[in-house]
């Protein structure tokens, strides 16, 4: 479809790319996959609907690279987190406060994860990038975890894993239950009011769960 577009300059391209992304990241996240049209993408920024085929090939490809972005735009942030010098408890709430923070000053990426939910991650599934978007998550924190087992203060059989899905669990919960918890119990969870006592909590229970002995 796109053969005969002359490849655009390295600098151009990359600037084109991320706008794409930029707007395609709110467009999927609004209207869902299937809701989304490339057209109106397109309207949106300063390409063309060609042009999109010729970066991303289709729908599909620019769809993947939104979730492949957003994921490694939170995988980068946990890598960029230098906590090796605080204690392992406080550099544990320290991770589970960047997820907060991201997760909530970023709803696209709760909505995507929903939506790619909805579609059983068919289209994640197809990612060539799926261990680096993966490994980033559990490197810090496995250092932490070490840390704090060689030091007793965390017990020994706990698992990396398991400790980014309760941090993960509360996180995504914010945003992705917002409206139907506010229906139901009339509480907004992203009401700034409440901002540090949640930010607080998801802190509490990591450290509660890894410091808990079994009887």
């Amino acid at each position: 479809m796109a053969s005969d577009i002359a490849p655009p300059r390295t600098r151009d391209a990359e600037r084109t790319r991320a706008e794409i992304i930029e707007v395609a990241t709110h467009e999927f996240a609004d209207q869902g996959y299937a809701g989304a049209r490339v057209d109106e993408i397109a309207a949106k920024t300063s390409t063309t609907k060609r042009m999109i085929y010729y970066y991303f090939g289709g729908k599909e490809g620019l769809y993947l690279a939104v979730l492949e972005g957003a994921y490694r735009h939170i995988r980068s942030l946990e890598q960029q987190l230098n906590v090796d010098h605080l204690a392992p408890v406080d550099a544990l709430r320290r991770l589970a406060e960047l997820t907060f923070d991201h997760h909530e000053s970023h709803q696209d990426f709760v909505r995507l994860v929903a939506i790619e939910n909805i579609h059983y991650a068919q289209h994640l599934r197809r990612s060539e990038a799926r261990d680096v978007l993966a490994a980033p998550a559990l490197e810090v924190l496995t250092r932490i975890l070490g840390r704090g087992v060689a030091a007793g203060v965390f017990r020994d059989d706990v698992d990396a894993l398991d400790v980014h899905m309760i941090i993960s669990a509360f996180c995504v919960f914010r945003g992705a239950n917002r409206y139907t918890f506010q229906a139901i119990f009339n509480r907004d969870l992203l009401d700034p009011q409440s901002r540090e006592h949640l930010r607080r909590m998801v802190g509490d229970l990591v450290v509660a769960h890894l410091t808990t002995r079994e009887a």
